[in-house]
């Protein structure tokens, strides 16, 4: 048996005693000062967690948050950063929103990042939800943001996520590709890119296909290629959609639940079936990715209280107008439904102990992301909590062993 790799997920919140004071300091967002203290206090937090053991660190991609949620627009920069900054820890974003993207630029980016980490590096691709700023960074692909309803602009949504994403996978794996689809094409034209003027330079020590010997550019030939073999391992946030579940089978990814046990559960096996389906031969439970959100502490009642200090307005002010399903209400209302959402785990180490251990009686995800709304909740009390989970709950979980040299070994 093995343990499951953890990794902490960090959502940028400027701190604030009340929505009422977020207002005072609006745009809360632009404050310099702010900004500063917490993307440094982000590099102390990542080193901390290479300290305590941790599979993996990552970070979001989101824009325009004036009120100062979520202040992450450029995941790969902070990735960059903390690769020079650390050894052992595995870094990534969850994730690159595809859909505004130019899939070469994330190819490219994505593969640089890989080499700096020497392999310690993963992906993440998520599709966007917040029409503020991902309709206007998505203006040129249709992909306007949206919630998986099965409506126009859902299927959009998802027909362009997975389309670029399977132009990212063929930039990482081919030496020359001809990308020829409804919202983008390389070469462009796909005619050819005319008089290219050192075609015989290309010609001779290009890809192949890349010029057709008379000046022509007929294929993009994506440098450079990725660190890791065929490339990243990928991951990708899924909540209730059958056809994420399918998607990341059918490729090897790995889906991450945010989602009740359950769920879960029931997501696991589908992913199971699917990728035997596909080639793919898993364990039940390898390749998953489960989320919570945790508050490991001294009591129930403790509990309480960091959700009220740390969650409770961002929840209400913010994610609730976008998820009418997610917990709804005023004070101890909205308080009670996020606890029964399934999503947030807190309590005692012991109960907490408790709850992860029944969680893996049903669903032993081979990964468990944290994520904590730092800074919301100060940098000392969130370690301290990670802390906790890793020396006190961790060691009480289990998952079969997924090690793939292993297994091909055997």
């Amino acid at each position: 048996m093995a343990k499951p790799k953890v990794i902490l997920n960090l959502y940028p919140m400027f701190p604030a005693d009340s929505f009422e004071d977020r207002i005072k300091k609006r745009p809360y967002g632009a404050d310099r000062d702010t900004y500063t203290k917490i993307v440094h206090e982000w590099t102390d937090i990542v080193k901390a967690a290479e300290r305590m053991g941790l599979w993996g660190c990552s970070t979001i991609e989101h824009h325009f948050h004036s009120e100062g949620y979520e202040v992450s627009p450029n995941p790969g920069i902070l990735n960059a950063y903390w690769a020079g900054q650390t050894s052992t820890i595995n870094i990534g974003a969850l994730g690159y929103v595809v859909g505004t993207w130019d899939p070469i630029r994330l190819a490219e980016e994505t593969a640089i990042m890989d080499h700096l980490l020497k392999g310690r590096y993963w992906v993440g691709f998520a599709r966007g939800y917040q029409a503020r700023w991902a309709n206007v960074l998505g203006q040129h692909t249709g992909a306007v943001a949206t919630v998986s309803d099965k409506s126009a602009e859902d299927l959009q949504n998802r027909k362009v996520f997975e389309e670029r994403i399977d132009m990212v996978l063929k930039c990482w794996t081919e030496n020359a590709v001809s990308l020829n689809y409804d919202t983008y094409k390389a070469p462009f034209p796909t005619t050819g890119v005319e008089n290219y003027p050192a075609w015989r330079t290309t010609m001779a020590a290009g890809a192949d296909g890349e010029t057709d010997g008379n000046g022509r550019i007929m294929k993009a030939a994506v440098v450079p290629k990725p660190f890791q073999r065929p490339h990243p391992p990928v991951m990708m946030p899924t909540t209730k959609s059958i056809e994420s579940i399918e998607f990341c089978a059918k490729r090897g990814f790995i889906p991450v639940h945010f989602s009740p046990v359950k769920q879960v559960e029931e997501s696991i096996k589908i992913y199971q079936e699917l990728s035997a389906k596909h080639g793919h031969s898993v364990k039940y439970g390898q390749k998953q990715n489960i989320c919570r959100f945790p508050h490991v502490g001294k009591s129930t009642e403790d509990w309480n209280r960091k959700l009220k200090a740390y969650d409770v307005e961002i929840y209400k002010e913010f994610y609730g107008p976008f998820f009418p399903q997610m917990p709804q209400g005023d004070g101890d209302a909205i308080l009670e439904g996020m606890k029964k959402s399934g999503l947030f785990v807190g309590g005692s180490v012991q109960e907490c102990k408790d709850d992860w251990s029944r969680t893996y009686e049903k669903a032993p995800c081979e990964y468990i992301t944290l994520i904590w709304h730092w800074a919301q909740c100060p940098k000392e009390v969130m370690l301290e909590e990670l802390d906790l989970f890793m020396r006190e709950v961790l060691p009480q979980l289990e998952t079969p062993d997924y090690d793939v040299k292993k297994q091909a070994a055997e």
